[in-house]
């Protein structure tokens, strides 16, 4: 009975996320984030169960869960027209494997915590000022869309890790 319960729990923290996703028309909504979170609940309990009875390592399973959704993650990221889609759904899909996986294991209230965390990361995008401080920054760089100040961003990042790299490493350069 404590096993449906942490599963029922986990498939509700997921569908809370999804249906902030569902609400505005994104890739992934409800039933793909009670999905995830409920998978990973599973897998988490199994690999509990299974570690208990014949002294295996608990978090081997758990590690694959993650790998696994971050493969799926991944098959929701999207370039289209030189833009960038999908990267919030998927990284919010992969917190929820989180949220599931703290359910599992007992960790109600780090579960629902994580939980009201991305749900607040994902209105935020809403906000008023966060949306106009988002624009106000790109503006500031010389950018037309927020994705240009993230490709930016990496771009200046990787310049100078090449930059840094051949200052400290000038023997590779030959």
């Amino acid at each position: 009975m404590l096993f449906a319960s942490r599963a029922i729990g986990a498939s509700l923290l997921g569908a809370l996320i999804g249906w902030e996703r569902e609400r505005h028309e994104r890739e992934a909504g409800i039933r793909t984030y009670a999905a995830v979170s409920l998978g990973a609940c599973v897998f988490g309990l199994i690999s509990a169960h299974v570690s208990v009875s014949e002294s295996a390592d608990p978090t081997r399973i758990a590690a694959q869960v993650v790998t696994g959704v971050g493969f799926l993650g991944a098959g929701l990221i999207l370039r289209e027209q030189g833009r960038i889609r999908g990267l919030t759904t998927a990284a919010t899909v992969w917190a929820t494997a989180s949220v599931g996986l703290a359910i599992a294991f007992g960790m109600y209230i780090l579960g629902t915590l994580a939980t009201l965390i991305v749900f607040g990361l994902l209105v935020l995008n809403r906000v008023p000022t966060y949306a106009q401080m988002k624009k106000k920054l790109a503006a500031r760089r010389g950018m037309t869309q927020p994705m240009g100040l993230a490709l930016s961003a990496r771009r200046t990042m990787h310049e100078s890790s090449i930059a840094h790299f051949n200052e400290h490493f000038p023997l590779f350069l030959r």
